[in-house]
């Protein structure tokens, strides 16, 4: 695989503030890379770097071979943005929301039109193209932002939670179309605190906390790595922790105490939840293992302002 993006010791502060703490990945060309983390991990002021608009204090970021850096115009033409903020122009219709911003790009008119219908089409506003932004509803938007990232038929697409507040139905839109994109070989960056999103769409990603990267590899195997094939969850008071936890030693390969849960982590949960009927405890759950479980492992279950 040719590496698309590759970052070394990256850095970024704020005063005395740093936000993004040395981290560095690559990322293959034609494939999904996610970050995951929590509000305030680095990820948004990461992929600000790559995209050239935030600058960058330390380290390195390399871009198709191209360094990285707030002059280098080359880098912004080859990529698209889905934002998360959604801010299109609300005085405009959804088609010359997408003509007026196909200008930044010099792409002449009569070219414009045709990308413009072809783009409609591919994320279904065909029927909504001479509607105001006012009369969409958010799964609209977010929809019409993809199509207005693929005007400058980008080689790598940048999408900041590109599904927060949608409904399930939108969401599996979204994430149709961007599975596409990625079996054309676009190249795809994906900020996410959706689990799911992540396991649906992404080969590789990176976890950070508190501007650093926690763990990095294939949602599958880091699944499999930390936590294993299956979590039983048990609702039981902490004051009987020690004596469930001396009956079931052998057949659990990890535990975690979060509230009024411990979470046990199995290869197979099958012995340990046949223990749990023996004991005749209530509020048992056996289920597959997520990535999830992965991200509370590392980041914590616990809230964080």
């Amino acid at each position: 695989m040719t590496v698309a993006i590759a970052a070394r010791d990256l850095v970024k502060k704020f005063d005395d503030f740093t936000a993004v703490n040395g981290i560095s990945f690559d990322i293959d060309e034609g494939e999904c890379f996610a970050f995951l983390g929590p509000n305030g991990a680095g990820k948004t002021t990461t992929i600000k770097m790559v995209h050239c608009v935030s600058p960058i204090t330390s380290g390195k970021v390399t871009v198709f071979g191209m360094r990285s850096s707030l002059e280098n115009r080359e880098i912004r033409r080859l990529t698209g943005v889905i934002p998360q903020e959604i801010n299109l122009d609300s005085g405009l219709t959804v088609h010359e929301n997408l003509m007026v911003f196909s200008r930044f790009f010099d792409i002449p008119k009569h070219e414009a039109k045709k990308r413009v219908e072809e783009l409609l089409g591919f994320v279904e506003l065909d029927n909504k193209k001479h509607s105001k932004i006012d009369e969409l509803s958010t799964g609209m938007k977010r929809r019409l932002l993809i199509a207005r990232a693929l005007l400058n038929k980008p080689k790598l697409i940048m999408a900041d939670e590109p599904t927060t507040g949608l409904d399930p139905q939108a969401r599996h839109l979204i994430w149709q179309r961007l599975r596409l994109l990625k079996s054309q070989g676009t190249t795809l960056i994906l900020t996410t605190q959706y689990m799911e999103e992540a396991e649906q769409l992404c080969d590789k990603l990176v976890i950070m906390n508190e501007g650093k990267i926690l763990i990095q590899g294939s949602p599958r195997q880091l699944v499999a790595d930390r936590i294993g094939r299956e979590v039983v969850e048990i609702r039981i008071a902490k004051e009987e922790d020690e004596k469930l936890l001396a009956l079931v030693s052998d057949s659990v390969c990890g535990h975690e105490r979060a509230g009024d849960t411990l979470y046990f982590y199995c290869s197979d949960g099958r012995e340990l939840m046949k223990k749990m009927i023996d004991l005749d405890l209530s509020n048992v759950l056996n289920r597959p293992a997520t990535l999830e479980d992965v991200f509370l492992k590392l980041t914590g279950r616990s809230l964080t302002e």
